[in-house]
């Protein structure tokens, strides 16, 4: 991880005046009268706190992070330590570092939100740089860690699916492009998942024509997934609801041939037999379409 390559020995850092400094305001103070009129705005100006008093080496916060998020095991921590670089010394190559290290310790601290923002800021800054690819995948693995249950929502893993395709298009040579195929089909097979789950909603509810098109969406987008099977049969379920033998034959014998060993094909078998048919593939129909194509690729 980058977090071992950045790994830096901490430097001393250079002597300061701020005793002398302290002596020399303290003379001008006692030089200002305490009292009259238009001595305010003069006394408040040497009152004021000087901001790039309190500036400490780029080198030194860096090591301070990378102490919290090593050692300390303090990852919120650390990251703002990795922010205090940037904020202190920008377009330094100490800010660049410590960007992608904030994005990091974020990550880690389970911060997600905070951990996307980081990372995206890096890959607007730094396209060209060589950990853009592992920032990319910090935003497609910070919306992955959110992907919500089922029954929820699933934009989240939109996002997710989103963002971990653009990492394997845009890197497909890298250690994170594998990574991001195996997660992309995770998040499709939780959207397949929450299609299933609508589906049954209408067929419960003897909404046929709603159940077909999702169980369509199914097998047509998440072929691939292992909610397929299922999705075939209630298609079988659903066509012989409405009477339409022709579809339902052909959506049991999609699954008998592509799925013979699957017990959803057992169900949607005796569906067909209990309508007085057999499961029979038509040509012309979508599904038979559909699973020629996918066998033809």
């Amino acid at each position: 991880m980058a977090a071992q390559r950045m790994t830096l020995e901490p430097r001393k850092s250079p002597g300061s005046s701020g005793r002398s400094l302290l002596v020399a305001l303290g003379l001008i103070a006692l030089a200002i009268p305490l009292s009259g009129c238009g001595t305010g705005a003069l006394w408040d100006k040497f009152t004021a706190k000087d901001d790039t008093f309190n500036e400490e080496p780029a080198d030194k916060l860096y090591n301070e992070g990378l102490y919290l998020m090593n050692q300390r095991k303090d990852n919120k921590a650390a990251a703002k330590k990795f922010e205090e670089v940037d904020r202190q010394h920008p377009y330094s190559d100490w800010a660049r570092k410590a960007l992608i290290m904030q994005a990091y310790a974020y990550y880690e601290a389970r911060e997600y939100d905070e951990s996307i923002s980081a990372a995206k800021r890096y890959v607007t800054l730094h396209p060209g740089s060589g950990d853009a690819a592992y920032a990319q995948f910090l935003i497609a693995s910070s919306y992955f860690e959110e992907i919500p249950d089922v029954t929820r929502d699933q934009s989240r893993t939109e996002k997710a699916m989103q963002a971990l395709d653009e990492v394997a298009r845009k890197y497909p040579t890298t250690e994170y492009a594998t990574s991001a195929k195996k997660k992309i089909e995770v998040a499709r097979d939780q959207l397949a998942g929450k299609e299933m789950l609508v589906g049954r909603w209408y067929l419960e509810r003897k909404d046929y024509t709603g159940a077909i098109n999702r169980f369509k969406t199914v097998v047509t987008q998440y072929q691939t997934t292992r909610h397929v099977e299922e999705a075939l049969m209630r298609l079988t379920e659903s066509y012989m609801a409405l009477g339409i033998l022709p579809e339902a034959q052909t959506a049991a014998a999609v699954l008998g041939h592509n799925f013979p060993d699957s017990p959803w094909y057992k169900d949607a078998y005796n569906l067909v037999r209990g309508g007085g048919g057999e499961p029979s593939e038509n040509k012309d129909s979508w599904l038979s379409r559909l699973f020629a194509k996918k066998k033809a690729a």
